[in-house]
């Protein structure tokens, strides 16, 4: 919603962990005609590329976006990292007249690049995850509109949250997205 995607638009998602594949399943909502996911880790491309992307970018993705959208840049980026490099990414990577949706938690400053998207006239919009359209989703959810157990890579009992920790803390490496917990 922050990122106003709509039918034909180009997406760009700026990380590909448990934030960005809801954000990637839930612009589908809205029929995008490019979901682009841009990412490092290939194994979080091969999960976004079976959630619905078109495209799928692991290195230099400016080039990348520049060479798929013949040098216009796309409508909607998305971050969702929170990290500097990644809102620089957005910040590059958006046509004039696009939206930013920053939905990655940010624990230190970005560099933001006043003078490039003033000119550009785009839209940025940040803020936490609110509630309000938790009812909507729940109808996606129950109609089988998306699966949010897509995501879930690894399941442990409760009595095996230590393991479970290590396995995340190595998500890379473990092929890990979302870790389900259940008590028997």
């Amino acid at each position: 919603l922050n990122g106003e995607v709509k039918l034909g638009d180009t997406v760009a998602i700026v990380g590909a962990g448990p934030i960005g594949l809801a954000a990637l399943m839930t612009s589908r909502f809205y029929s995008p005609a490019r979901l682009i996911m841009i990412d490092p880790d290939e194994n979080r491309l091969a999960m976004a590329k079976m959630l619905g992307a078109t495209d799928t970018i692991a290195r230099d993705p400016i080039e990348a976006i520049k060479e798929l959208t013949d040098g216009e840049g796309v409508d909607v980026a998305m971050e969702a990292v929170g990290i500097p490099e990644t809102f620089d990414i957005c910040q590059d990577i958006i046509r004039a007249g696009g939206h930013i949706a920053n939905i990655g938690v940010h624990g230190k400053s970005v560099e933001f690049k006043l003078q490039d998207l003033w000119i550009k006239n785009i839209t940025l919009r940040t803020g936490l995850v609110n509630t309000n359209t938790i009812p909507v989703l729940m109808r996606f959810v129950e109609s089988g509109g998306v699966t949010p157990a897509d995501l879930v890579t690894h399941r442990f009992k409760l009595n095996d949250i230590e393991k479970a920790y290590d396995i995340f803390s190595d998500a890379a490496k473990e092929q890990a997205i979302k870790m389900l917990l259940t008590a028997e």
